[in-house]
């Protein structure tokens, strides 16, 4: 299965959804390489950035979900390295291989 490396830039301005946004995010935790949180607290709002390693499909899904959370902003940037995943008898991702 081809994986693609995204950014996903989140706006968190209602705070009442931080911890649906958090479920999500551990959801969806399998695919994430790292997340870095920024508080703007003279603003009351909440910067956060998620890289990805993951389908498409699967980071299309994430973005939607949190774009849909009342006082939540999010926009996805991809990549163009590309790789392939080799699945577990799981399904669950086992290793990931990049190419540019």
């Amino acid at each position: 299965m081809e994986t693609r490396i995204a950014l996903i830039g989140i706006i968190v301005e209602n705070m009442d959804a931080v911890e649906h946004l958090n479920r999500l995010l551990h959801e969806y935790g399998e695919y994430i390489i790292g997340r870095m949180g920024i508080p703007c607290r003279e603003r009351n709002v909440s910067i956060i950035s998620v890289a990805l390693d993951a389908p498409q499909d699967v980071v299309n899904a994430l973005s939607g979900k949190i774009g849909r959370l009342q006082g939540v902003s999010a926009k996805t940037v991809y990549s163009n390295v590309k790789g392939g995943v080799s699945l577990a008898a799981d399904g669950r991702p086992q290793s990931r291989q990049h190419h540019i």
